[in-house]
């Protein structure tokens, strides 16, 4: 693949960001208890609150709950997705890489978060996203492109019971020796590891790209906040805009990192908490000094800059 057809290549994954592989769909049964005995018996997890109903009747609670974990469980379709699935976001994505020769996949990681708990008689709804995708990554199986989705599950009430991100890797199998050894000559020089570009941070970044930081700011209660995050914290309104910062700040901590040198990074590098004039933190390096002269309570003064090849950062300076 030459550059320009890499390029070429990465406009079509890339343009599948942020588009849906679902709505939220009803799974096809409700929450039941024979599904839970299975799940627990399956995982050997004796907790009461899943299956003893008589114990469960005397809890808190007053009824049974299904694991947690098993929120994904719900919404599978079954056997019958090996003939009947339905072409979505996701399924066009896989195939758009197998065509490129990235056909070897590989599950890398999965984060759960739980918001409520669910019951027997529960329905459970799943949305699901194309969260991100990586740049291209040279990696021991291959060279490829890791891709995230985030599922997100409900109740009949429309209540949120948590989500879900899932990790793959799409790769070209090392058996494939031309395309290895060609992605084996075009090894760049290594940048900084880049912060993956979700739906809630993706503006952020951008803004740093054009040598802006900005905070979050709450429409409803005007709270500032950073991270980006869809609500606040305060008043638990999803509605905002957003103020740019001065950059003007304080180092509340910071660490000397020395070992294991990450390629991509200049040492000495120094890694502190910044209290932002307008009230909010950032990590950020300090940069301009010797790491002896970092301080609690240093005045600083930031500045986004080119940090390499590809990657625009905010880094900050003795004031």
């Amino acid at each position: 693949m030459t550059p320009e057809e890499q390029k070429a290549f990465e406009d079509k994954i890339y343009a599948f960001k942020g588009r849906k592989v679902c709505e939220a769909t009803p799974a096809k049964d409700p929450v039941n208890a024979t599904m839970i005995r299975h799940w627990a018996e399956a995982m050997g997890d004796t907790n009461p609150a899943y299956t003893n109903t008589e114990w469960a009747e005397k809890s808190a609670r007053g009824k049974t709950i299904a694991p947690p974990a098993m929120l994904y469980v719900w919404n599978q379709q079954g056997i019958t997705a090996a003939s009947e699935r339905a072409s979505n976001a996701q399924s066009e994505l896989v195939q758009l890489f197998n065509d490129y020769g990235f056909t070897g996949v590989l599950g890398t990681n999965v984060k759960q978060e739980y918001f409520k708990e669910a019951a027997p008689g529960d329905q459970v709804f799943m949305e699901m996203v194309i969260d991100n995708i990586s740049e291209r990554k040279n990696t021991a199986r291959g060279a490829g492109y890791f891709h995230e989705t985030v599922a997100t599950f409900s109740n009949q009430s429309g209540e949120k019971l948590g989500t879900q991100s899932f990790r793959v890797l799409k790769f070209i199998p090392q058996d494939q020796p031309a395309a290895a050894a060609a992605d084996d000559a075009r090894l760049e020089v290594p940048t900084r590891i880049p912060s993956p570009r979700g739906h809630d941070n993706g503006w952020w970044w951008e803004a740093v790209d054009k040598g802006k930081v900005m905070i979050q700011r709450c429409s409803n209660c005007q709270t500032l906040r950073h991270p980006p995050r869809p609500m606040c914290g305060e008043c638990q309104s999803m509605e905002w805009d957003s103020v740019e910062s001065k950059l003007d700040g304080e180092v509340l901590s910071h660490t000397e990192l020395h070992h294991p040198k990450i390629p991509g990074y200049q040492y000495p590098l120094v890694c502190a908490v910044i209290k932002l004039g307008e009230g909010t933190n950032i990590v950020s390096n300090v940069v301009g000094c010797e790491p002896s002269d970092v301080h609690i309570g240093m005045r600083v003064k930031g500045k986004v800059e080119q940090v390499d090849e590809k990657n625009m950062l905010p880094q900050f300076y003795p004031a």
